[in-house]
């Protein structure tokens, strides 16, 4: 089903006889507001694909699920609701099982390294790529949420059992570590999580620093404790299969270039945004807590039977579960490696 939304005008003929550029319209689909860390790297992405495309290739966002809700964005890109858009894998731990493995708890709270690791496997990976095209999914690019973190509202998050019959939303693995510390847990979207501190419907969300600042929870939040533990890297970008193959290959193979330029870039991005967001909190007056080494290697712990589960999970779906996390694994080594003999590839470009 093709569902390009294309100006393509270039067999018409203006009266003045001049010939009119053709020119591709994609609509990409975003649950969240524009405005933010990702915003800034989603805005990014847009304009380097037309300033790269000289024009030729044009992205309209959609902001503010004005198209689809995060929960329905997998099904709504792939249905062609949108010709692109923006996925939360936490949302699909059956469908988008492959692009849950960024989000397993696997000791690596670095947004870069978190991100080029997942795009190396999603963009490599022959039996990822099968699967997405199942859902008539091609992936783009990826994001992440960077590390995982908790804020609350009259309570605080000190030690691992302070989490202990509090009414908490969490996603995925690290929900599941919430709750079975003894968490009360509530199923809700991080966009509805002001609303829920707000009214007292949870007492605790699952945050991260850049996104706390963007849906301006802090308003809301009494005290945020920094973990230190993991991150919630399915979080990225893909593209309704039957538009991706209108396209021609060399469209495809521009936006698949700044898909991968994205990670270094929102790497950038949410560095500085992660800061300047703990230092806003501080000025609020929210209390901003660092969980000690011991209290952190409790949270570790409880979440590595979440790996075994993952690969039955990826298994069940004609993924090689073992094969990929092994790979994944592998990965995140190797870019952490780069990370500490070269530095990140914005501090390379300043030296």
């Amino acid at each position: 089903m093709m569902t390009l939304k294309s100006a393509v005008v270039g067999a018409a003929l203006l009266a003045s006889g001049a010939m009119v550029q053709a020119e591709t319209n994609l609509i990409h689909g975003e649950a969240g507001p524009n405005r933010g860390a990702r915003a800034a790297a989603l805005q990014w992405f847009a304009d380097q694909v037309t300033a790269r495309s000289e024009g030729d290739i044009q992205l309209d966002i959609q902001w503010g699920g004005a198209l689809f809700k995060a929960n329905a964005a997998m099904q709504s890109i792939g249905d062609g609701v949108a010709d692109m858009g923006s996925v939360i894998a936490v949302y699909y731990p059956q469908e988008m099982a492959a692009y849950g493995i960024a989000d397993l708890p696997l000791d690596n709270p670095d947004a870069w390294v978190g991100m080029r690791a997942t795009d190396a496997l999603m963009r490599n990976s022959a039996a990822i790529a099968a699967n997405l095209r199942e859902k008539n999914l091609v992936y783009i690019g990826t994001w992440t949420t960077s590390q995982v973190n908790i804020g609350c509202k009259g309570a605080a998050i000190r030690k691992a059992e302070d989490i202990d019959n509090l009414k908490v939303r969490g996603v995925g693995a690290y929900g599941k570590v919430f709750g079975e510390l003894g968490a009360n847990m509530v199923r809700m979207s991080i966009y509805d999580a002001y609303q829920g501190l707000d009214t007292g419907l949870i007492d605790c969300s699952q945050g991260y620093s850049y996104a706390v600042a963007a849906l301006k929870q802090a308003e809301v939040m009494d005290s945020y404790t920094l973990l230190n533990w993991g991150q919630v890297g399915g979080v990225g970008m893909f593209m309704n299969a039957d538009v991706f193959d209108g396209l021609s290959q060399e469209q495809q193979a521009l936006l698949n270039e700044v898909g991968s330029d994205m990670a270094d870039e929102f790497g950038r991005i949410i560095t500085a945004a992660n800061e300047s967001a703990i230092v806003a909190m501080q000025e609020a007056g929210v209390e901003v807590i660092e969980l000690a080494p011991e209290e952190r290697a409790k949270l570790v712990e409880k979440g590595g039977k979440f790996l075994a589960d993952w690969v039955s999970i990826a298994d069940a779906t004609g993924l090689p579960g073992q094969e990929l996390l092994e790979e994944y694994q592998v990965l995140i080594a190797r870019y952490s490696a780069e990370r500490d003999q070269k530095g990140y590839p914005w501090e390379r470009e300043s030296n």
